[in-house]
């Protein structure tokens, strides 16, 4: 008996990895963004904390909410195109039929096999068979509003928390340093299991992450410090 073919995809993890990454990177960078603001304007500590748990608050919130719009909207398109195919199978399944075996011509059949393989995808599950070839809609990536929000909120949390554990940490002279090496390092971690998880090379994803959180960080600091510097 020949061995069993075992192949290693990342398309299952789209959704929820996607909403993830964005999560945790967006609470690091905002929140050591602002919080270096913050500090770079000469203001306590005491300030700098209630500044950066506001914005693992409110950004957590926003994010989930932000996200549950957005990828409801995906799902309520791919509820509506669902509607429109099921109507159409209904009211005309030859001329559905020949538009699904045109897409498999294409895709470089014949017209004869092309249309076999129409007719036995239909007669299993037609619906499934358009929405999978002629719209690209699959449970695979299909829109999951209640995941990618939940997912967003727990991973910014979980972001905003490692700046905000720095200033806790670090004495008081030194939170211009120590809270964007630590936040940088975590961000090149970070953007390297992010890639590897989705199939990328990790060089190239740590340093992307690395690239834009540093500019984030520098941009915010430098204004804090210049209005720190005109008050």
């Amino acid at each position: 008996m020949r061995p069993r073919h075992h192949e290693r995809h990342f398309t299952r993890r789209i959704g929820w990895l996607r909403a993830a990454v964005l999560g945790a990177n967006d609470g690091i960078v905002s929140t050591a963004s602002l919080i270096l603001g913050v500090a770079a304007a000469h203001a306590t500590r005491e300030a700098i904390l209630t500044a950066g748990v506001a914005s693992l608050v409110a950004g957590a919130m926003s994010m989930a909410a932000g996200e549950y719009v957005s990828v409801s909207s995906q799902a309520d398109m791919e509820q509506a195109e669902t509607e429109v195919e099921r109507r159409e199978l209904e009211t005309d399944s030859t001329a559905e039929r020949a538009e699904l075996a045109n897409i498999y011509v294409k895709r470089g059949l014949t017209s004869q096999l092309a249309d076999q393989v129409a007719m036995q995808l239909m007669a299993h599950d037609a619906l499934d068979a358009h929405l999978r070839d002629e719209l690209g809609i699959s449970e695979t990536l299909k829109a999951r509003p209640l995941q990618a929000a939940f997912t967003s909120a727990i991973t910014y949390a979980a972001g905003a928390a490692l700046p905000l554990a720095s200033v806790i940490v670090a004495p008081p002279t030194h939170l211009l340093a120590v809270v964007p090496v630590v936040s940088l390092i975590v961000l090149t971690l970070l953007g390297g299991l992010a890639a590897n998880a989705g199939g990328a090379g990790v060089v190239k994803g740590s340093l992307r992450v690395l690239f834009w959180g540093a500019i984030a960080m520098a941009v915010t600091a430098g204004l804090g410090a210049l209005f720190g510097a005109v008050a």
